[in-house]
């Protein structure tokens, strides 16, 4: 059971919304603006937001940036809903820090499978409080804290960044295909194209400056994080292959 936020500001969905998420376990809170689903934030501190983008006051993409702006709420997991589905208002919203991003008219089963993968992904890092920073060469990565430096300077990353940034440290020395990428990093591919994880890749190698090079292109496969900091490469590191 999750405390699910609804800002959507259509009558109708909000109570087909609300009766299905009761119907799969979860409790919803519904409201119709942005600056009520605010409010609602820091009043019943959701496991989950369910965020329309467009909204009559403050807009969902402006929801976005001041929650994941903000160290409390940083990482409550966002899910965007709207009618813009073009891939750069896909790429908009996970460079802003959203989980997923379904586009309308959807089908609720489909949405509700979507809640349950971010609810699921989100599990192991609240079980893994307290793991500690992650040392590489000149990179730190504390994740319970949600911060990074690059040669004691510190870099501001999206959590969407984080997470790929963690997965590809963690599992330093083997190669990510994209399609690993997309399931382990965002959770369900199938709204998400391989060129999103190559945008995302050459957004971070750009954020992490120095420690840029550690992150391995390997032709025609993926990804693929240096075994040592010492052994990174200037071969496939620079520019992101198309794919």
């Amino acid at each position: 059971m999750a405390r699910i936020l609804v800002v959507e500001d259509e009558k109708d969905l909000q109570e087909v919304l609300a009766y299905n998420l009761r119907q799969a376990g979860h409790v919803p809170i519904v409201v119709s603006t942005g600056r009520e689903g605010l409010t609602a934030v820091s009043e019943h501190r959701p496991d989950l937001l369910l965020l329309d983008l467009m909204l009559p006051d403050v807009s969902g993409i402006e929801i976005c940036r001041r929650l994941k702006s903000e160290a409390m709420t940083r990482e409550l997991p966002i899910i965007m809903v709207t009618a813009k589905g073009d891939e750069v208002d896909r790429v908009v919203g996970f460079e802003l820090g959203a989980d997923d991003y379904v586009v309308k008219p959807y089908s609720l089963r489909e949405l509700l499978l979507r809640i349950e993968a971010v609810l699921r992904r989100m599990a192991p890092a609240q079980a893994g409080a307290g793991r500690g920073p992650l040392v590489f060469g000149k990179l730190r990565v504390d994740r319970d804290a949600h911060r990074v430096w690059v040669d004691e300077e510190e870099v501001t990353l999206t959590a969407l960044e984080l997470r790929l940034l963690s997965t590809l440290l963690e599992r330093r020395g083997r190669v990510q295909s994209r399609p690993a990428l997309l399931d382990d990093v965002w959770g369900m591919s199938g709204e998400v194209t391989t060129r999103t994880v190559d945008t995302h890749v050459k957004r971070l190698r750009e954020k992490l400056g120095s420690a840029g090079p550690y992150i391995e292109t390997v032709r025609g496969v993926g990804y693929r994080f240096t075994p040592a900091p010492d052994h990174a490469s200037a071969v496939g590191t620079g520019d992101v292959e198309e794919p």
